[in-house]
């Protein structure tokens, strides 16, 4: 027990001594995703995406967010669904704004007949580069890489009952963020 105490101690001073001077104390981002392809292509092919990305981001580099988009299925009335909740950090580098993030969530494919499929875990990796546009507000680029798998959960056809597919790929994102 003095061990977890003695560690977490040491991150938050060490989170707390790596933020600059200069940073703001508190700041909050919106963006959009402007791309998504999948990693299994005999699976599904992006026909466009849109949704939302919305994070806050604290005094000791450390922020919370959260994702909402929908991935349209090429040749298909099909779309793909997926909401995360990410938690990352803002690496302490002057001029620039270097994020890395981890975010949970799930995804679902919605059409009419998509009743056959549960809803699917997701998972993914991040980073984002921020670029100062004015003194309070930067652009960036986001850059995910989605780990996502969905289940059949009924028999149709020739597929099985827990048949899985991997609708896992990379989502590239752009947005705006405020810090004051």
């Amino acid at each position: 027990m003095k061990n977890i105490i003695l560690t977490t101690f040491t991150v938050v001073i060490f989170l707390i001594c790596s933020t600059p001077v200069f940073a703001e104390l508190f700041s909050v981002s919106a963006g959009t995703p402007f791309s998504h392809s999948f990693a299994d292509t005999e699976v599904a092919e992006s026909d466009g995406v849109r949704g939302l990305f919305l994070a806050a981001k604290l005094p000791i580099m450390v922020g919370v967010g959260i994702e909402m988009y929908k991935t349209k299925l090429k040749d298909s009335k099909t779309t793909l669904a997926t909401s995360m909740y990410d938690i990352f950090y803002q690496l302490p580098i002057p001029i620039v704004n270097l994020t890395l993030g981890l975010g949970l969530g799930s995804t679902q494919l919605e059409c009419q007949s998509c009743s056959i499929y549960d809803k699917g875990t997701a998972a993914q990796w991040y980073s984002s580069l921020g670029i100062p546009i004015l003194p309070l507000f930067d652009a960036h680029l986001s850059l995910r890489s989605v780990s996502a798998k969905i289940k059949t959960n009924t028999v149709s056809g020739d597929v099985p009952k827990g048949t899985e597919y991997n609708f896992g790929g990379t989502v590239a994102g752009i947005g705006i963020a405020f810090g004051f």
